[in-house]
């Protein structure tokens, strides 16, 4: 119907001089397309169609540049035949004959009598409707030009905020589904709040863990990295990196209990060598409200630091930039919160808060810091006494998120006893909400997760992928081995946790690095041990010795299943890569991006999108837990544990017969590795093991 013209029957100037030209029209559908003697009829070609000249002989109206006439409907106008040099009607189509037949119907009845002789085909056989529908070739479909359709011209009000999944949604100014640089109102300013020593680092390095894995290009900017280098080296308002958190694995990663070396990227620069610092005193005194100067310095480098994330946010292609200051009063947060909106007042602003009432978690939170950058090498019980003074010193102005924000209706979280509590009010956007929901999975309870790929597979025997194939013997054995060495690893672990409750100490003694877990009052032998495989049969034969223990609970997990590689399931990469160059290339050239075709098909980013409510519930469980899954699964939650980067998820190594532990810490997380050795079937560990890059590039 879009391509067709309404005749308009409201009156006007136009019609009475129109009469006659349409009746013309008109009557041309109802005569007989006849050819000329020697000439071929030809259908009314697109540039005929679209003459200017035709366009004003019917009624002036500004009509579509589309014509076709339609059988057996209504008040439609087909275009003035007169004007189609391309189509002939036959010497009784003639525009003489035409005139004489229209003068002859104005004359009245007597006229109109004298021409009902003339045959008149039905209008469902109009030999021009006919000619139109099963000849004309097909016009080029030409795109609608891009316009502001609304009343706003240029359009003012910022873009819809609605749910962006890389992978699983995606859009004309986002074709990869990330947040487009241009939908400035869906990114957003995270503003930290609560006291120090409440989990303030932790929660940020979690969740810019979370939403890093997620595709979204997230950075910490931490005040107090800055405020550590600005009183020896007072701010010149130049932008620098000290403030920024360089992406490190969630907080710290302890490899068979050592902590990893620090990186250079992650060192402090070295100091100029005619540079002559005078440091500032940072003790208790530096925080006291009263202390005007230093009050000063630290406003002024607490907006220095939101600059730079404001930078990263508007220019710099951030999604999501997160302060991890204090800001525990009400006057600073709003003094941040003017800021933000003086620069882009289209970006979302969500402040946490982090409240803490439990001692046994406050008592963890203070052994940090004592092992933190501000008392790193000093007496603990000396350390201990100036930490508790800065914490009364941020007490005395403190003033929670509450009332006032609600009032100013600016949207906020507050966590209590890291996720024993949450309370929120007015979350706007997707991120906010998912930000919500991953923050009411919180736990700091003591346990292991362990992951590894299935048993080698029949499938997996001849290098087909996917498929649904069962163990092989060496399958079968590896099974049975991996049941024996986790259980007996749960009993290690069990007397360890033990062992550490009896020598734990506080203040810490010298060289006590590692803060008791808040829960470890709880009895630790009523954990429970989940074994969680994919819906598939190689994983799940693979927990067949757990299934019939019953102090495992084994339940299978369709998004635990392996990637679908759509039409190529059941074959290798050495077909494919014969039969489907394209495809194989396409894949080589980015493996995250990359989507198998066919129904079902699958890639990278789909599996994290499935896997998203997966690793909420991991972070959830207070027990222990063992996935058993495939590689592209295994690829995707050792990314998140380990806080990968984009660049290696698709490409991380991952062999069959490995097993990998992580255990959760306040600190981050402490890992171990082991390889399974077929001859002794048992696992040897892997001292300073760390994630590599696969060498087979088609895996």
């Amino acid at each position: 119907m879009s391509n067709q013209r309404l005749v308009s029957h409201s009156a006007s100037p136009t019609t009475a001089a129109t009469t006659s030209e349409s009746r013309i029209a008109t009557l041309s559908t109802r005569l007989p397309s006849v050819p000329k003697e020697g000439t071929p009829a030809m259908p009314p070609s697109p540039t005929s169609l679209h003459d200017d000249n035709h366009a004003n002989n019917i009624g002036n109206h500004t009509a579509p540049t589309s014509y076709q006439s339609t059988p057996n409907q209504t008040s439609l106008v087909p275009p003035s035949l007169i004007n189609l040099p391309h189509v002939s009607l036959g010497p009784a189509a003639h525009s003489s004959f035409l005139a004489n037949a229209l003068r002859a119907l104005d004359d009245g009845p007597a006229g109109a009598a004298a021409f009902r002789e003339f045959p008149v085909p039905p209008s469902n056989d109009s030999p021009y409707a006919k000619s139109i529908s099963s000849t004309a070739p097909a016009s080029p479909r030409i795109p609608p030009i891009r316009q502001n359709s609304g009343s706003q011209t240029p359009r003012v009000r910022p873009h819809a905020t609605t749910l962006s999944i890389p992978g699983m949604t995606r859009s004309l100014v986002s074709p990869d589904g990330r947040i487009a640089d241009r939908d400035v109102a869906a990114k957003l300013v995270i503003l930290m709040v609560g006291l120090p020593a409440r989990g303030k680092s932790y929660i940020t390095k979690k969740l810019r863990r979370y939403l890093a894995w997620q595709q979204h290009n997230t950075r910490i900017f931490n005040v107090g990295n800055r405020r550590r280098v600005a009183v020896v080296n007072p701010p010149k308002h130049e932008r620098s990196q000290s403030s920024v958190d360089v992406p490190v694995p969630g907080a710290t990663i302890l490899v068979n209990g050592a902590q990893i070396p620090d990186s250079p990227c992650q060192k402090s620069p070295p100091d100029q060598p005619d540079s002559t610092p005078i440091p500032m005193d940072q003790s208790a005194k530096f925080f006291d409200p009263n202390n005007e100067q230093a009050a000063k310095l630290r406003d002024e480098i607490a907006i220095d630091t939101l600059n730079e994330l404001l930078d990263y946010l508007i220019s710099g292609g951030g999604s999501v930039g997160i302060l991890d200051a204090t800001n525990s009063t009400i006057q600073r947060r709003q003094k941040l919160f003017d800021h933000i909106k003086a620069r882009e007042p289209k970006l979302g602003i969500l402040f946490i808060e982090s409240v803490c009432k439990n001692p046994n978690l406050l008592e963890a939170n203070m052994r940090l810091k004592l092992s933190g950058p501000d008392y790193k090498d000093k007496d603990p019980v000396k350390s201990l006494a100036d930490f508790k003074e800065r914490v009364k010193a941020y007490e005395s102005a403190y003033v929670p998120l509450g009332d006032y924000e609600e009032e100013h209706e600016m949207q906020y979280i507050k966590m209590t006893d890291v996720g024993k509590k949450l309370t929120h009010f007015g979350l706007g956007g997707f991120l906010s909400s998912g930000i919500a929901h991953y923050l009411s999975s919180f736990n700091l309870s003591p346990r292991q997760i362990w992951i590894t790929r299935h048993g080698q597979s029949l499938d997996n025997e001849v290098g087909k992928i996917g498929g649904n194939s069962a163990l092989t013997d060496r399958g079968d054995a590896y099974s049975l081995c991996l049941y024996k060495f986790i259980t007996q690893k749960r009993k290690e672990w069990l007397v360890e946790q033990q062992n550490k409750i009896a020598q734990s100490s506080f203040p810490p003694l010298p060289g006590d690095r590692s803060p008791p877990y808040p829960d470890l009052s709880r009895e630790l032998d009523e954990k429970n041990f989940c074994v969680w495989t994919s819906m598939l049969t190689r994983s799940i034969q693979t927990a067949q010795h757990f299934e019939a223990d019953e102090d495992y609970d084994v339940k299978n997990w369709e998004m635990l299943n392996e990637l679908n590689s759509g039409t190529f399931e059941g074959l290798t990469y050495e077909q494919i890569a014969r039969d489907h160059e394209d495809e194989y290339t396409k894949r080589q050239m980015d493996k995250l991006q990359y989507v198998y075709p066919g129904v079902g098909g699958e890639g990278y980013l789909q599996v994290i999108s499935r896997l998203r409510d997966m690793v909420r519930e991991i972070e959830r469980i207070k027990d222990h837990v063992m996935i058993i899954g495939h590689r592209s699964v295994c690829r995707v939650l050792m990314a998140y544990f380990m806080d990968l980067t984009r660049d290696d998820i698709a490409d991380l190594d991952m062999p069959l017969g490995m097993l990998y532990a992580i255990e959760p810490k306040p600190y981050g997380i402490e890992f171990h590795a082991y390889k399974y050795n077929e001859g002794k079937a048992w696992f040897d560990e892997l001292p300073n093991y760390k994630p590599t890059r696969t060498v087979d590039r088609s895996a």
